[in-house]
C-alpha cells in the first residue's frame, strides 16, 4: 500500500481516517478531501491502493465516488466508512464496487484490524454488516438493491422524506435539549465522531444549519416541551 484517498467532509474525522490509515499501512501517503467533485478530481490524476470512503458528502453520495474509483482504478481497494448500517446504504455501495463497509461507531483498534485484513485479500467488514449481508443471502433475495418506487406507488408524504432513523431521533432531541457533542457522546456510549456524523445527517436531512433550527424542528416533532 503506497497511496491513499480519504474522502470525509468533517475535518476532525477526515484526520482521524488519515490517521488509522498511516497506522494499520506505515509509510502510505494520503490524500485527504471533503467533496465528491474533489474525490472524482483525485480519481482521474491519481493512482491509489485503498480509499476510506464516507457515504453523505455535501456534493453527493460517496457511492459516486466508489463506482469511479471501481471503473477507472480496479486495482483501489474501496473501503467505505459510514455511520449506515442499513440495507438501502450498504447493498448499493457493495453494487458500486466497495471492497469493505465498516461502522465508524466501533473502536480505533477494530477498524485497524478489520483493515489489516486487507493484505491477506480479505474484505474488512464491520460484524454487524457481515451478519446484514449472509442474512440477505440466506433469504435468498432476488437482488441486491431495494426496489425503487413504481409511478404506481402514491407519493410519498413530505413528513417520509425526512423521517430520521431511530438513533438521529434520540441525538436531535439531545441537541435540542443543550447536551454538547462530548456530554451526548458519552450519554449513548458513542464516540465523538459518530455523534458528529449523527448531527452532519441531522442537519443535511431536516436542511438546518444551526443549533437553534434544530431545537424548532425538534419542537415540531414533539421531542422536546
Amino acid at each position: 500500500m503506497k497511496q491513499a484517498l480519504v474522502v470525509e467532509d468533517l475535518a476532525e474525522v477526515r484526520d482521524w481516517l488519515a490517521d488509522i490509515a498511516q497506522a494499520v499501512f506505515p509509510g502510505i501517503e494520503v490524500t485527504a478531501v471533503g467533496r465528491v467533485d474533489e474525490a472524482l478530481a483525485q480519481a482521474g490524476s491519481g493512482a491509489f491502493d485503498v480509499a476510506l470512503v464516507d457515504l453523505g458528502l455535501p456534493d453527493g453520495s460517496g457511492i459516486d465516488v466508489v463506482r469511479t474509483l471501481h471503473r477507472q482504478q480496479p486495482q483501489c481497494l474501496a473501503v467505505v466508512v459510514t455511520i449506515y448500517d442499513d440495507d438501502e446504504h450498504l447493498f448499493p455501495a457493495l453494487q458500486a464496487g466497495a471492497f469493505g463497509y465498516l461502522l465508524k461507531d466501533q473502536p480505533r483498534e477494530a477498524l485497524e484490524a478489520q483493515l489489516l485484513r486487507m493484505a491477506s485479500g480479505e474484505p474488512p467488514l464491520s460484524p454487524p454488516i457481515a451478519r446484514r449481508v449472509l442474512a440477505f443471502f440466506g433469504q435468498n433475495a432476488a437482488a441486491l438493491a431495494p426496489p425503487l418506487p413504481s409511478a404506481q406507488q402514491p407519493a410519498v408524504e413530505e413528513e417520509e422524506k425526512v423521517r430520521l432513523t431511530e438513533q438521529e431521533t434520540v441525538v436531535l432531541q439531545r441537541v435540542a435539549k443543550g447536551y454538547t457533542l462530548p456530554e451526548i457522546a458519552q450519554q449513548l456510549g458513542l464516540s465523538r465522531h459518530t455523534i458528529a456524523e449523527h448531527v452532519k445527517h441531522i442537519y443535511r436531512k431536516l436542511d438546518v444549519s444551526s443549533r437553534a433550527e434544530a431545537a424548532l424542528e425538534a419542537a415540531r416533532r414533539g421531542l422536546v416541551k
